[in-house]
């Protein structure tokens, strides 16, 4: 059973940063796809950032420039370095994983099985 777990939120005053950080276990294949996302109240989840097995990323576009994903294949360990945050980033970030079957192939939101608990990012202006 692949657990995730955050940590690192908190609340900041807007351009301010946070790192959130992921611990996966349980992991029984060799490749994964990771991401973060983020659901605000009264709206829907959102993909933030992700980043496969081979290393490639993508971000949102509201994100993009000011987020950076990265990613510690030894520890499994995955991490969301937010700078410059607004008070539109505030929202429950979420840790998720799945299997990365075919490489290069871009994963979707609905293709992601193992999801973490989450860890509350609030910003204020």
């Amino acid at each position: 059973q692949v657990q995730l777990v955050e940590s690192g939120g908190g609340s900041v005053q807007s351009g301010g940063s946070l790192k959130l950080s992921c611990v996966a276990s349980g992991y029984t294949y060799s490749r994964y796809c990771m991401g973060w996302f983020r659901q605000a109240p009264g709206k829907e989840r959102e993909e933030v950032a992700s980043v496969d097995s081979d290393g490639a990323t993508n971000y949102a576009d509201s994100v993009e420039g000011r987020f950076t994903i990265s990613r510690d294949y030894a520890q499994n360990s995955l991490y969301l370095q937010m700078d410059n945050l607004r008070p539109e980033d505030t929202a429950m970030y979420v840790c998720a994983s799945t299997f990365d079957l075919i490489p290069g192939f871009r994963v979707t939101e609905d293709m992601y099985k193992f999801w973490g608990q989450g860890t509350q990012v609030t910003v204020s202006s």
